[in-house]
């Protein structure tokens, strides 16, 4: 609390002698029995009976000790104590008798702990403010504070629970590290020793604590601590106050004292204090000496002087000491941090602080909050993120979010003053009138009605949306200042248990009572909910809880009545498909979560033992003691049904607001909310364990949202851009399904639809013309949580799946569901993969039914895939196959029939066929011989086809699969052939032809390359072309077929290869062996090699020349210096191509010649080819 040791501010009461001037305080004391700095101990006239009172404030008495009465004088001095000013005291009453005048300074010291804990600890735990989670949790505010965090302060505490200020300042308590004591009026000053660690020395702080009316106003100690809150030795010495009140000497006012003394006295009493402080305070003395002795000073204008330990004046507020200043630091430093280090937690653990303090009804909790708040506007980040268009982080979202909804419960404060809500109504319009306040729902203006307006079917809703201003965090709470508590019906059902009226029969929609005479609240559900939040976090909890189960029996008829209202109109909605959304406002996702504060409400009235529910009570008893959350179905309230409890009560309402039908909120952030919401209150429903009495409600609300049409989300119709309910149906599915299963299948079932995917979905009636569902295709129309929604409807699916193992009927009607509902071909293959591992388990006989399901479920992920682009098509055929060999051999027949609606022709071929003949397959089948040749039919048929379609990519393949049927084989080459002059590529050609050698048909192997070498065409400079080796091993094929055949080919190699290289390699091989020399089918040849002189070799030497005279050419129109030496190299390799002609030496020569003559400019390079060439 900026704790820095500097004096305490002055006082702001002014006393004065008795008769000196008109502002005197009235009245001469009485008694004066303890003389000139006479104290006493604080406890009185009677020691014991005081500490007793004490102890018995704290409900700490003693097991087995007695307590005497209590006098009248301490009980009116208590209550004077705690509600009145001690100037208010001394105004009113002439005489004040010094013992009152003690009882009434002893009282005025806080006596509860819970506060202390409040102001030196962070509560983790806001619905228990007084547990263990106050003091077990960590004040880490200062770890981020950075310079200035004193040693051992929150930094460290965030690690170590015993370095928390109040843990530490018990310690030091309980290790007799307090000392000095003394109380003089209202207030109190002492030592606490911070013994001596490792690294530092003993040190001793110096305290003082002024307080008022039971409230410690300010506080400061030399330690210098830094904090929000508290420091342990501010801590440690309050704790003594209140645990050892008989041991502390207690003195009046210090004014008190003064009035008593004679002039000498107080001259005596000024030079030894001056004497005593000389160094401090005789600047200050002199000063002050100067100003009284100047008859026109300012201190010589005032009556009386001003003591710090006279108590409070009337004008004082009365509050506890908050640092404001530590506040706006440390929450200044927590947002620019960005969500690092943890800031979004301490963040939020200053708002449960918020929480804590008007849950204690300490008005510092609005103070704090609108202290936060000034800098989470402040925030620079804001303009930045308006001004580039971008949203912020979703953990900020949240953090606004709940100052919205903080400020909500603050003005709906039911006891806070007209003054007080207007002052707070100013400041909220002020901040929601700043350009970068956020909106509501994220970067999209919410187009909802005002918050004080029910909605029926869509009242106010057909505004213009683009005229209306975009509502912000604040706006709800700007609403609420509207709001008030002063309705009689209200203030009856939320201050008596008995209030009923068994005479009332109004049956009308908006009657005050039910048919039990039991009273109804009708408002709009959120606001309605927002006024029990209110009510729980200023402290009334019983209230709330009245005002909870009236809105609940209001939900509960309201859900009957529609029901009663549906079947009326059932046969005229049903044939006309159309619905409409009876609630734009979802109550899941809602800002002011509505059905979550329902539901806690609710839950705490059942809690086993719940403190914050009862009272506070033997608080330093159960410190550290962290109960764990149990529920327990507790005796029935006066307007529950026989047999129900605030349990089932909780979790009815709970599964009503999970079931509205509800319209898909615009904005990413509003979205993502609604499907947070959703799953963070299933996941505190599965918390409870679930019994019968919970079973029935489970059916009743089952059946109801299957049967309640138009306000279910559930109904028969719905709207296309309804909120799905997978993730709820999935909820209900598992725990209904152990009870009774048929009504578990038909609710999931029903939950399976996905309507905003579909076409031809109802249209709807909204009242608002860009909410009526289009016929149009349009898969995508806002839904930004589209992805994580299709995944919740595959996990609904998938837990279907599993449950109706062994059961064909549900299979079958799952399945059917699935092919209707899920439009995500990923998904569907999830499913497929999940049903196919379920029904395959190690540990059980394969279950033949589900792995048809899984078929059936890939064979349309096939279908859907077929046509589009896929990046894990080729993982999904594997799997199908397998999936089909699983099934049995016709299942693997079927799909090789009917390939071309499954597969492309390069899939089928060159995974599913190839899969299906290999060993493995026909080992794992156990197939006979006839089985194998069936499929070795069904896969030579699909080779065949698929080569006729695609042949460019299926050829080879074909001619594999059909090589041991002539008659299919000699089908797939001439396939081949026929699409070798028009479809096929040169290297497609050739990886064929090569095939064909390695099979034993080289002539064919030859023709095939011949058709190869008529696509090719290798330019000059391409002596790395992928094809170059086809291109060498076509030509040696070529002249180990014969000299024929040589011939045949070398036209086609000049007419494509242009590269000399290439070339001049090709006609080194040619002039190494005889062709034919490798004779075939028992050819022989005359072992003569061929002349260069002569066709073809003759044409392929000066095709080689010409190559190498172009090449050379080409390489010196744009060749720089650092290549020269490469280029000699070509032209030596030039040379010996030249060299293989008989007049080659001439050629070569007159070749440099003319190089000499065209290059003569680049003299480097020619000196470079006259060294090399002459």
């Amino acid at each position: 609390m900026a704790e820095r040791g500097q004096l305490p501010p002055p006082a702001k009461r002014l006393c004065c002698r008795p008769g000196y001037g008109p502002g005197c305080r009235p009245g001469q004391r009485a008694g004066g029995g303890g003389g000139p700095g006479g104290g006493a101990l604080c406890a009185g006239p009677s020691s014991a009976a005081g500490a007793a009172a004490s102890s018995s404030s704290l409900g700490l008495l003693p097991l087995g000790k007695t307590q005497s009465p209590e006098s009248l004088l301490d009980i009116a001095a208590r209550r004077v104590a705690e509600k009145w000013p001690f100037q208010r005291v001394e105004e009113r009453f002439e005489r004040i008798p010094e013992p009152v005048q003690r009882r009434i300074v002893y009282w005025s010291f806080p006596r509860s702990e819970r506060e202390i804990c409040m102001y030196s600890s962070f509560n983790t735990g806001a619905d228990d403010p007084g547990g263990a989670a106050a003091v077990s949790s960590s004040s880490a505010v200062s770890a981020a504070g950075g310079a200035g965090t004193a040693p051992g302060g929150a930094a460290e505490a965030a690690a170590d629970e015993s370095r928390l200020p109040f843990r530490r300042g018990i310690a030091l308590l309980d290790g007799g590290c307090v000392d000095n004591v003394l109380q003089v009026g209202f207030h109190l000053s002492g030592t606490v020793t911070e013994p001596a660690m490792q690294s530092e020395p003993e040190t001793v702080c110096n305290v003082a604590i002024s307080f008022d009316r039971c409230k410690i106003t300010s506080v400061t100690c030399s330690c210098g601590n830094k904090d929000i809150f508290y420091c342990a030795h501010v801590v440690a010495l309050s704790l003594y106050r209140i645990r050892k009140p008989d041991q502390v000497k207690l003195h009046l006012p210090i004014s008190e004292t003064l009035f008593q003394m004679n002039r000498d006295q107080l001259q005596k009493f000024v030079q030894y204090l001056i004497t005593v402080h000389h160094t401090e305070v005789l600047p200050t003395a002199q000063k002050l000496a100067d100003e009284i002795l100047s008859q026109n000073s300012e201190i010589n204008q005032v009556h009386g002087a001003p003591d710090p330990t006279a108590g409070a004046s009337i004008d004082d507020e009365n509050c506890w000491h908050l640092d404001e200043e530590q506040v706006q630091e440390q929450v200044k430093i927590f947002l620019s941090q960005g969500g690092y280090h943890g800031s979004g937690k301490q963040l939020n653990l200053l708002f449960a602080k918020v929480r804590e303090m008007l849950k204690m009804r300490d008005s510092n909790g609005a103070r704090m909050l609108t202290l936060i708040t000034e800098q989470f506007m402040a925030d620079p980040r804001l303009a930045l993120w308006r001004q580039q268009g971008t949203a912020m982080t979703d953990k900020y979202r949240q953090l606004w979010d709940e100052l919205g909804a903080l400020w909500m419960c603050i003005v709906l404060n039911p006891h806070c003053k007209l003054e007080q809500k207007a002052s707070w109504l100013k400041q909220l319009k002020k901040w929601n009138s700043v350009d970068v306040c956020p909106w509501e729902d994220g970067n999209h203006g919410n187009e909802l009605p005002n918050l004080t307006n029910a909605l029926p079917q869509g009242a106010n809703a057909n505004q213009d949306s683009s005229n209306r201003p975009h509502r912000t965090v604040f706006t709800r709470a700007i609403e609420a200042c509207d709001l008030h508590w002063q309705d009689s019906h209200l203030q009856h059902i939320i201050s008596s248990d008995l209030y009923t009226n068994y005479c009332y029969h109004d049956d009308t929609e908006n009657s005050l009572f039910d048919s039990h005479g039991w009273p109804l609240w009708h408002e709009h559900v959120p606001t309605a909910c927002a006024r029990v939040d209110a009510l729980r976090s200023h402290g009334y909890p019983r209230e709330a809880l009245r005002l909870a189960i009236a809105i609940v029996n209001t939900l509960r008829r309201q859900q009957q009545k529609q029901l009663e209202m549906f079947r009326a109109q059932k046969k005229e909605l049903l044939h006309k498909g159309v619905t409409s959304i009876t609630n734009l406002e979802g109550w899941v996702g809602h800002p002011l979560d509505p059905i979550g504060t329902l539901f806690s409400s609710l839950m705490e009235a059942c809690r086993v033992d719940d403190e914050s529910f009862h009272g506070f009570s033997d608080f330093m008893e159960n410190m550290g003691q962290c109960k764990s959350l149990e529920y327990q179905h507790l005796p029935a309230h006066k307007f529950l049904e026989e047999g129900e409890s605030y349990l089932t009560l909780a979790v009815e309402v709970a599964l009503i607001g999970l079931g509205q039908q509800r319209i898909m909120p615009d904005g990413l952030y509003a979205q993502e909310k609604v499907c947070r919401n959703e799953e963070q209150l299933i996941s505190k429903l599965q918390e409870i364990e679930l019994d019968d009495t919970l079973v029935k409600i489970f059916r009743k609300q089952a059946v109801f949202l299957l049967e309640a049409g138009p306000y279910s989300g559930l109904g028969e119709v719905i709207h296309r851009e309804s909120v799905p309910m997978h993730t709820f149906a999935k909820y209900l599915f598992t725990s209904l399904l152990p009870h009774d299963a048929e009504l578990a299948y038909k609710t999931a079932l029903r939950a399976m639809r996905l309507l905003v995917l579909e076409s031809t979905a109802p249209s709807g009636d909204m009242s608002r013309p860009h909410h009526i569902a289009s016929v149009v295709p349009n898969r995508y129309p806002r839904w930004f949580t589209l992805s994580h929604i299709e995944s919740q409807q595959c996990e609904l699916a998938s837990t279907m799946l599993t449950a109706a193992k062994g059961d064909v009927r549900r299979l079958e009607t799952v399945l059917e569901s699935i092919q209707k509902n899920i439009h995500s071909s990923s998904h569907i293959f999830k499913l497929a993969q999940d049903a196919f591992k379920i029904a395959t388990l190690m540990d059980s006989l394969p279950d033949i039914t589900l792995l048809k399901v899984s078929l059936e479920l890939g064979l349309q992920v096939m279908r859907m895939t077929l046509s589009t682009l896929n990046w894990r098509r080729r993982e999904m055929v594997r799997w199908l196959v397998t999936c089909a060999t699983e099934v049995g051999v016709y299942a693997l027949d079927s799909i090789m029939q009917n390939w071309f609606t499954l597969f492309t022709p390069t899939e089928a071929t060159s995974i599913v066929a190839t899969t299906v003949m290999s060993n493995s397959t026909i080992v794992r089948l156990h197939l006979d011989c006839h089985q194998q040749e069936k499929l070795a039919g069904s896969a030579r048929t699909l080779a065949l086809q698929c080569a006729m379609k695609d042949p460019q990519n299926c050829a080879l393949s074909a001619l594999t699969l059909c090589e041991k049927d002539h008659i299919a084989f000699e089908t797939a080459y001439q396939i081949v052939l026929d699409a070798a002059t028009t479809g096929m590529s040169y290297s497609q050609l050739f990886t064929i032809a090569r095939y064909m050698e390695h099979r034993g048909y080289p002539m064919r192997a030859y023709k095939l390359a011949t058709l190869a070498m008529t696509h090719l065409n290798l330019s000059y400079n391409q002596d790395t072309h992928p094809a170059i080796n086809d291109v060498l091993w076509a030509c040696a094929l070529s002249h180990s077929l014969g000299k024929n055949e040589l011939a045949a080919i070398i036209p086609l190699v000049v007419k494509s290869v242009k590269c000399a290289t290439v070339l001049s390699d090709i006609l080194r091989r040619c002039t190494l062996t005889t062709p034919g020399m490798v004779g075939l089918h028992g050819r022989r040849n005359s072992g003569k090699l061929m002349s260069l002189d002569k066709a073809p070799l003759r044409q392929l030497l000066d095709a080689t020349i010409g190559a190498y005279i172009n090449t050379t050419h080409s390489r010196l129109t744009h060749i720089s210096p650092r290549h020269y030496s490469e280029f000699i190299e070509f032209l030596s390799k030039a040379r010996e191509t030249f060299l293989m002609a008989h007049d080659g030496h001439i050629q070569f020569t007159q070749f440099i010649d003319n190089l000499k003559q065209i290059y003569k400019g680049k003299k480097k390079l020619m000196m470079l080819v006259r060294e090399r060439f002459g």
